[in-house]
């Protein structure tokens, strides 16, 4: 079972029909999805469509300036973590915050600016890591760590491939 998929994207259509792809099998999972991108590739408009596709009733906004936004109006609870502006202490605080919500399953966490965890993230979570390409083109390369994810990344590949066929 291969643990990585690379998908290029080539406009915002297709960002949102790979979110609701995700969106459909975390609302009866949870767990943790942990973006990487630089400013501008597209994180916080991703999680807006998994939101939009797990019926957030809320305004989905970038957690930049608040490290945490919550919504909770949707099929499963939705814990939305920034740490691009955090310090050492900071991150620490908020990833014991973070494997308490992993163990939820009607909870799906998503952590913007990962790469600023230092490493300590919960083993089982999908790894989503956006690169621009150009105004329109991004690639998508998710990898899944831990058996729950390498799960949720199998059913995510057998949804593509079906949708391909049709």
């Amino acid at each position: 079972m291969e643990n990585t998929l690379e998908i290029n994207i080539k406009n915002l259509e297709e960002t949102e029909k790979l979110a609701g792809i995700i969106a459909k099998i975390v609302e009866n999972t949870g767990g943790l999805i942990c973006l990487y991108g630089d400013i501008g590739s597209g994180k916080t408009t991703f999680v807006k469509y998994l939101a939009k596709f797990l019926d957030v009733k809320e305004k989905v906004t970038s957690p930049s300036f608040v490290i945490l936004n919550e919504y909770h109006s949707g099929k499963i609870s939705i814990y939305h973590f920034d740490l691009y502006r955090l310090e050492k202490g900071g991150i620490e605080t908020v990833l014991d915050e973070l494997h308490e919500y992993t163990e939820n399953e009607n909870a799906l966490a998503i952590i913007e600016w990962a790469e600023f965890s230092s490493g300590d993230l919960p083993e089982e979570r999908l790894e989503i890591e956006i690169k621009y390409i150009d105004e329109n083109q991004r690639e998508f390369l998710l990898k899944a760590f831990g058996n729950k994810s390498k799960i949720l990344l199998e059913k995510i590949k057998e949804i593509i491939l079906l949708q391909e066929k049709l």
